[in-house]
């Protein structure tokens, strides 16, 4: 039995009938482009095959019941004076309704059971897919028809002025617009998407180090500082706005630390769209090139990177099956991303890899191959 079948079965379970909906909100993991979202950058992310997923249907009142089968807690909550309250999973879903009724949108009350199998804390934006999730939840009972950058900006809206947590469109824009096949790059400013199709015979492995983040956010709001300051030095609203020659010419007289962190900013968007080349020339080898590359930037210039990530991104790039890797996500733990040539063992890479990894870290790796799926979608039952 399927995930989502075993979601909609404790549906039926818990109230005796079946649900309306099923709303599922993908996953994803960023192939290249990291800590450019909010500099108003570039980045090239996939929607992937793991989601979370809600069985819902209309409730008479305005309020919502729902029922998380990972954490086995059910909590209720008013539409109306929304509070911030327990458990922290529910802040999600309460976010994306205090962000929908901020934006004059009109509620009605749903209930539902979700679950998901996206990794908790590995950097594959889990609580991204749930935002969309409750945003299809949300508009359906609610007879709601919202395009998908006003998804995006409504689960950013719950995740930065709800939950707190300033991150910037990336997650939740892939998340609500991903494409079968491709990778989607985003223009962080305009939020405008082009589909990009990844090079034919290959596919993305996920390489979940099985470390979790510690002090990432204090570390995330301190590169953020580190960018801004660097953008105020360049007389620029963000790094976006500075290209490799301006960087040279007037980066010079920049504390050193400043200067490597706006050095990887405005290399990594190059590579972003470098890569976008790349792709649509069906060059895998020149895109490999451009995630070894972003590796070694995040490693040395913005050092976001970990013991446990340089050592499961080595043993992946020497791999024959590997075209590039390197860290994806905030970083300090989490997963790298790996693109490999599926005309070769892939099993061999997994178990080569997770084999030589658990032998240097002590620690066990999760290596999957994932494919590019469609963003967030609603299913009638």
């Amino acid at each position: 039995m399927t995930l989502p079948d075993q979601i909609i079965q404790a549906f039926t379970e818990r109230y005796g009938a079946s649900p309306t909906f099923l709303a599922r909100g993908p996953g994803r993991v960023n192939l290249i482009g990291e800590h450019t979202d909010y500099n108003d950058g570039f980045v090239m992310p996939i929607a992937i095959d793991r989601a979370l997923w809600i069985a819902l249907r209309v409730r008479d009142d305005e309020q919502i019941a729902i029922t998380s089968l990972d954490m086995g807690e059910t909590a209720v909550f008013p539409l109306a004076n929304l509070q911030p309250s327990q458990p922290a999973w529910l802040e999600y879903v309460k976010g994306v309704a205090w962000a929908m009724q901020s934006r004059g949108y009109s509620l009605r009350g749903w209930e539902g059971v979700m679950a998901g199998d996206i990794p908790i804390g590995a950097g594959l934006s889990s609580s991204a897919a749930l935002e969309m999730a409750a945003v299809r939840a949300f508009a359906a009972v609610s007879r709601l028809d919202l395009p998908l950058a006003e998804m995006a900006r409504l689960g950013q809206k719950a995740e930065n002025e709800w939950v707190g947590v300033h991150t910037g469109i990336m997650d939740q824009m892939i998340s609500a617009a991903g494409e079968k096949g491709h990778a989607l790059l985003i223009d962080c400013r305009t939020l405008e998407t082009e589909a990009v199709p990844l090079p034919q015979g290959t596919a993305v492995a996920v390489l979940d180090t099985n470390t979790r983040r510690g002090l990432v956010e204090s570390a995330y709001n301190e590169r953020r500082q580190q960018c801004e300051t660097a953008a105020a030095h360049f007389g620029v609203s963000a790094l976006r706005d500075v290209d490799w020659e301006m960087f040279r010419a007037l980066g010079e007289t920049l504390d050193d630390i400043i200067y490597r962190r706006a050095r990887h900013v405005v290399t990594e968007n190059g590579r972003v769209l470098q890569a976008k080349t790349a792709m649509q020339q069906g060059n895998a080898a020149a895109l490999g090139q451009l995630l070894n590359a972003s590796h070694h930037s995040l490693r040395d210039d913005f050092e976001v990177s970990s013991p446990a990530l340089d050592t499961i991104v080595k043993l992946a790039q020497n791999h024959t099956a590997c075209y590039g890797a390197r860290m994806t996500g905030a970083g300090f733990g989490g997963c790298a991303v790996a693109l490999i040539n599926t005309d070769a063992d892939t099993r061999d890479f997994v178990r080569q890899v997770s084999t030589a990894y658990q032998a240097q870290m002590q620690l066990t790796p999760a290596i999957f191959i994932c494919r590019a799926m469609p963003g967030a979608s609603l299913s009638i039952l």
